[in-house]
Formats: structure tokens, sequence, C-alpha cells
């Protein structure tokens, strides 16, 4: 299966919502963009959000449910629509078929089912219809550096793809949001303004809302007033990014902040999920939180990759093995220590691109946005040979002997380990 499958779910048994979530997110090219409890609302979800399937769970009022579902299958026929039911009765299962379900998946839903039926759809589409990749960078903790990470992070992708493309970078920090800031950019208009007629979205209205860079990239910034947040629903959030997914190659955004509605929808719909890190015993502790109440929800916590920041010498009481084990993951990236280098970029509002192109920091976010970009052409040497070198020169620190990256360390005292 190649490329995404861009997935609306239905389901008003919240009891059920975990299970039917982790169903689906075990599916590696699924992105949910829009997850809704009531049928009514289906045909303005399918019309406003770009989509390949929707996933109905028909209990408990399967007949109710199949009664939306043959609106929207009449409106939109070529839309792939499947049903989840406990039900296998003879009524429900000629409904299903009348209402014109592609495919009805008998709960528990077994995993091979929907791995066909998604398959099935994969083949179906055109590469064309193919939106732009989502990344998300959020951070453990406040401090880590996920706003320059996101915002550095957009730069690279914008340089290695020039002018064949286009790279968008927003601002989920509603209230504290840094990243026209980092830029040095002062937007008259914000993400506030698209989100008071979310309905009649279009490119013409994100145009206006978008601030561009020199370095090429499109910025949509936080808002600019506090009051102005409490108006953005995570309905708006995801049209934006369904919008602009279709609009351009890449939106890196900076957030989610918090674990809410609005960080579910940006999480669901990311092809990549960056948690920034320190080598700090809170920030970790933070990561595994994080973690664990996502998998809670449903969310395949695989879809989580490691960023370690500033990563150098000042960390040596806490190593990159120990942060692997305790996560139960290893670190896609690590990113050196340069306080000079960082601090001098973020008070002048400008890009380690422009002003400290050779410097290690800068160096090593090219090669992460390489690893986003194109990983099949990142050297088999050069994937992890920056976090092979500091790892080893944290345990001679420590021990005065070299030791593999391999080595078995112990997990964090007092994080989750599960």
């Amino acid at each position: 299966m190649t490329g995404s499958i861009r997935v609306i779910l239905f389901n008003a048994d919240e009891a059920y919502a975990p299970e039917l979530r982790r169903a689906l997110t075990a599916q590696p090219a699924v992105k949910i963009v829009a997850e809704l409890d009531e049928p009514s609302l289906l045909p303005q979800a399918v019309a406003q959000f770009p989509s390949d399937l929707v996933l109905l769970n028909l209990d408990p009022a399967p007949l109710v449910v199949l009664e939306v579902a043959a609106q929207v299958v009449a409106a939109s026929p070529k839309l792939a629509v499947f049903a989840a039911s406990a039900s296998t009765e003879g009524d429900v299962l000629l409904r299903a078929m009348r209402a014109g379900i592609r495919r009805f998946l008998v709960k528990p839903i077994d995993n091979d089912d929907l791995r066909q039926g998604l398959a099935q759809i994969a083949a179906d589409r055109s590469e064309t219809e193919q939106p732009g990749s989502l990344i998300s960078v959020m951070g453990s903790a406040g401090g880590v550096g996920a706003t320059f990470v996101a915002t550095n992070l957009a730069v690279e992708l914008a340089d290695l793809i020039g002018t064949q493309g286009k790279v968008a970078l927003l601002d989920f920090d509603f209230r504290f949001g840094q990243v026209a800031t980092m830029l040095d950019l002062e937007p008259h208009f914000t993400i506030s303004d698209l989100c008071t007629t979310v309905e009649a979205l279009d490119p013409a209205m994100i145009d206006k809302a978008l601030v561009r860079h020199r370095s090429g990239v499109y910025v949509l910034a936080r808002p600019l007033h506090f009051h102005h947040a409490e108006s953005i629903t995570a309905a708006h959030c995801a049209s934006v990014m369904a919008m602009l997914q279709q609009m351009f190659d890449y939106v890196v955004i900076d957030g989610p902040t918090r674990s809410d509605p609005t960080g579910r929808t940006v999480l669901d719909a990311a092809d990549h999920n960056l948690l920034v890190i320190q080598l700090l015993v809170p920030c970790v502790r933070n990561a595994a939180r994080m973690i664990e109440e996502l998998v809670s929800q449903g969310f395949n916590g695989d879809r989580i990759k490691l960023i370690c920041n500033r990563t150098g010498r000042e960390s040596m009481h806490l190593d990159a093995a120990q942060v692997e084990r305790t996560l139960h993951r290893s670190l896609m990236h690590s990113l050196p220590e340069d306080w000079r280098v960082a601090s001098t970029t973020v008070n002048l509002g400008q890009p380690l691109i422009q002003e400290f192109s050779r410097s290690r920091l800068r160096q090593s976010l090219r090669e992460l946005a390489m690893k986003v970009h194109c990983p099949g052409e990142i050297p088999a040497t050069s994937s992890g040979g920056l976090l092979s070198k500091l790892i080893k020169g944290m345990a001679r620190t420590t021990s005065g002997a070299e030791t593999s990256s391999a080595a078995v360390a112990p997990a964090l005292p007092g994080a989750a380990t599960t």
C-alpha cells in the first residue's frame, strides 16, 4: 500500500472509541482527518474534508446510521464507505448493501480484513490525488526547542525541494506561539481569521492569511490576541490543515501543545509526529506520560518519533541509551548543543541556513529534513552517525572507557515503563 488513506471516522459509542482508533492507526497508511459522533454531520464532513474513506461504527443504532450513509454514497459515489457492527442480522446486512457500503466489518474488526479493504482503496486511487505531507513537531516540555526545530525544519525542506514545491509552517500554539518571531515576520492575518467561516475556506482565503518568508516558507501565524484563541476548535484546525495539504507539498505544524481534541486532530492526520525531548529527566518523564495517554486513547504510539535536542557533554548524567530504554523506542535524530548559534538566530529572527549554514547544528537539521523528505537517500552511516558519536563520547566521559551505543542502561526511576 502506497501513500496515505484519509479517513473520516464516525463513532457514537464512546466506550468503543479507543478500540476503533487502535484498529485504524495500526495501519501505517491511515490518517484520520475528521472524527464525529453525530450522524447528521456526516454529509457536511464529507463535503468539507478531502478523504478517501468513511468508516462508520453502526452501533448502537445501525439503521439510523445507514440511512445517512446512503445519502453520503449517493452524493459521493467514488468515496469508499466501510461499516463496522457487532450485528450480523440479515436486515442490517441488507440495508448496508442497499446503502452502498463497500465493506462490512464484523466487530471485533479483523486487521487483515481492514488491511485488504485499504489496499483496494489505494490501488483504485490516482497518485495525483495524494495530499501534501503533514509534519507535527511538539515538545515534551516548555523550552525544549520544538518551535526552533519546526521553523528550521520547514526552511530546510523548502531549500531541499526548491522551486519545484511549496512548504507551509503553521503555529498551533494559539496563545504563546513564536513561529512568526523566529522568522522576524509581522503578519496582518492569522489562523483566527480563517476560523470565522471555516465552511467557506478556499485557496484565496488561505493565500491572504499566509505570509511568505524570504526562504520560501509560507507562515500561518498564531492569533494576535489571547481571546481569539478561544474560538478556534478542532474542526477549524482540521479544515485548515486539509486545505493547506491540497496546496503545499509539506505542511509543518509547531504543536499541538495540549492533549485535547485539537491536539489529537493534528496527531491523527500527520504523516510524521516528531516529539522533541532533551536529556533531562522531566522531559523524558513527560514524553512517557504523553505517549502513554495517547496509546490509552487508541493512538498508535509507534507513530511518535523522538528528536533529542541539545545533546552535549553537559548531559553526561543521562544518556541516549537510558532514554531509549525508558521510552521503548529509538531516537529518530539527535541535534547537537550550540547555544551561541541557536540563541543568536532566535534573537535575530533568522533561520540557521541564513547566518550559520556551516554550523554543526544547521547540518544536523538538514539531515533531519532529508530523513523526512528522502529517507531512502540517506547513507547508512549518516542516519545514526552523529548519535552514535555522541553516545560514545558521553560514555567515555562518565566511565573513562569507550562504550558501545547499544549498551544496556537502566530506565529512569519513576518513569513509565509500559
